[in-house]
């Protein structure tokens, strides 16, 4: 594979290889030898935020190179991602980079700007992520060499100057759109936590409650679901006792466990007949997932629900695990998953999620890291929903009985007496009509601004391409053709190289080079601070 171009080289443009162009004069620096020296680093890390970290050597844990202003930075990771970053001069300290970095020193001749925009199309980065190694993501790599014969196409150097001022100007407009998306994408999610609040406390449906004075209370709806427990668990307990052909004694009703009370704390003041009570009052099932499935993966027409199929208010099938239980495990009647179940994460980084279960499911099973919650009346789940994805509604519980964990995780006895505040039934359906329309409307904008964003990609891609064709700015025939310009260059190169490495054999020499290791690293790092 290669990444020559496929449209034709304007007049007194020239191509050559960005092996041809690359000057790469770093040299290694272990930060940790000058501890209280300052150094500006670009890390590939910081590449997102747009600004070098300006630290001390004694925070700096691993070998890095030294670079200079306006050389251009390559990542080499996961390129997929395709980070390109110019050094600038943020500060006057001594400036290094991770050895993640391919390095293109300023040559003159070459503007660093048109070299980046270069380097941001995707026909390089689709290059490079198909001959990387590796098993995917950070563990991706491309070797240096990789880089060597993919073609550059140089144009004059007045001419690349003011290709980059163009491109400077329009990205600059496109990113200015990108910011205000996303400000509307921030604004809709404040939006959807503001209508989840206002659901679970009652100012949703005030005007609701005016019109209908006379409904039915939420305690009698939480006596019937009390009720309803207590019935499926003699089912259950039923059943039990027939498949072991077992005749239930007398007392066999007493074992029945009475719903953990809610936990009461921070409870706001509630809305006439609503009540509180717990999560484990309102379902009959708050059960972990399989155990010791590990052998049964990969294959199967089951699939066993991870973490991260688990998002707010979503199920994601995206990600599937297949698995082939064994029809013998009693686990697998527990963890089997049912429509309008709830599901929690109960550890990882996305602990406290939880999504509702819309649409029938064939064998999907829970996995340890989620939660199954199954509601005694189906017609809760839908409120129940909206509640635990409220921030004051179970997601204000969860966090308070996450913060200052150092590991994130939550109990089943968390989950039992989270408290749970049950309007009337009547107005579970109001609530829950009413915040579906609400969210409809906001998942429809917040789509049309996914669009959009994806639309900018495609634009800047265009714009690049175009670009690159000769085709942005106009062309002065009394430019310097780009020829010329390259033969400086690779002389510019050549003697640069030749400089960088005299002086290595210089620095040999007087440390009386292998034994004097340590003085020469730290007679680099000096040099390097200066």
């Amino acid at each position: 594979m290669s990444a020559k171009s496929s449209y034709q080289l304007p007049r007194r443009w020239a191509e050559t290889t960005l092996g041809a162009i690359q000057l790469d004069i770093a040299t290694g620096i272990d930060p940790t030898r000058a501890p209280y020296t300052m150094f500006e680093l670009y890390s590939v890390p910081s590449h997102q935020h747009g600004m070098p970290e300006v630290v001390l050597g004694n925070q700096i844990g691993s070998n890095k190179r030294t670079v200079e202003q306006d050389t251009v930075l390559l990542c080499k990771i996961n390129p997929r991602i395709n980070r390109v970053w110019i050094v600038g001069s943020y500060s006057e300290h001594a400036k290094i980079a991770s050895t993640e970095w391919l390095p293109f020193f300023p040559l003159s001749g070459l503007d660093p700007r048109y070299l980046a925009y270069y380097l941001r199309q995707n026909i390089i980065r689709d290059y490079l992520a198909s001959n990387a190694s590796g098993v995917g993501g950070s563990l991706m790599r491309v070797r240096a060499a990789t880089f060597k014969e993919l073609k550059f196409r140089v144009a004059p150097m007045i001419e690349q100057t003011r290709i980059a001022e163009a491109l400077d100007e329009l990205f600059s407009d496109l990113d200015a759109g990108v910011a205000a998306l996303e400000r509307a994408r921030d604004r809709l999610n404040i939006y959807r936590a503001s209508v989840l609040k206002a659901a679970v406390e009652g100012t949703l449906t005030a005007d609701w409650r005016v019109a209908h004075p006379h409904a039915e209370p939420a305690s009698e709806l939480l006596k019937r679901v009390l009720a309803e427990r207590r019935r499926r668990w003699e089912e259950e307990q039923l059943r039990k006792f027939a498949e072991k052909r077992k005749v239930p004694p007398k007392n066999w009703r007493a074992r029945y466990k009475e719903p953990v009370s809610p936990d009461t704390a921070d409870l706001p003041s509630l809305p006439e007949g609503w009540v509180v009570t717990s999560m484990d009052a309102v379902t009959s099932r708050i059960t972990s997932g399989s155990r010791d499935w590990r052998r049964y993966y990969g294959e199967g027409s089951g699939t066993f629900i991870m973490a991260q199929n688990v998002s707010p208010g979503q199920y994601n099938p995206a990600f599937r695990q297949a698995v082939n239980p064994p029809p013998e495990d009693p686990s697998c009647e527990r963890s089997l998953v049912q429509i309008d179940d709830l599901l929690v994460t109960i550890v990882g980084a996305n602990t406290g999620d939880v999504c509702r279960i819309r649409l029938p499911l064939v064998d999907h099973y829970v996995c340890q890291s989620v939660a199954l919650m199954r509601p005694t009346h189906r017609t809760l789940s839908s409120f129940l929903d909206v509640y635990c994805n409220s921030p004051s509604g179970a997601q204000f519980h969860y966090n308070r009985y996450l913060y200052g964990a150092g590991r994130p995780h939550l109990s089943f006895d968390q989950l039992r007496m989270t408290p749970v505040v049950l309007p009337p039934e009547a107005e579970q359906h109001a609530i829950v009509n009413t915040v579906d329309d609400m969210l409809s409307s906001i998942d429809h904008i917040g789509a049309n601004i996914r669009t959009k964003l994806k639309s900018v990609q495609r634009l800047r891609q265009a714009i690049l391409r175009y670009a690159f064709t000769g085709s942005l700015v106009p062309q002065d025939p009394n430019d310097e053709p780009a020829s010329e310009l390259l033969k400086r260059i690779a002389n510019e190169r050549e003697a640069r190289a030749r400089d960088a490495a005299a002086t290595r054999r210089t620095a040999k020499i007087k440390t009386g080079g292998r034994a004097s290791r340590r003085d020469r690293r730290r007679k680099t790092v000096v040099e390097a601070a200066r």
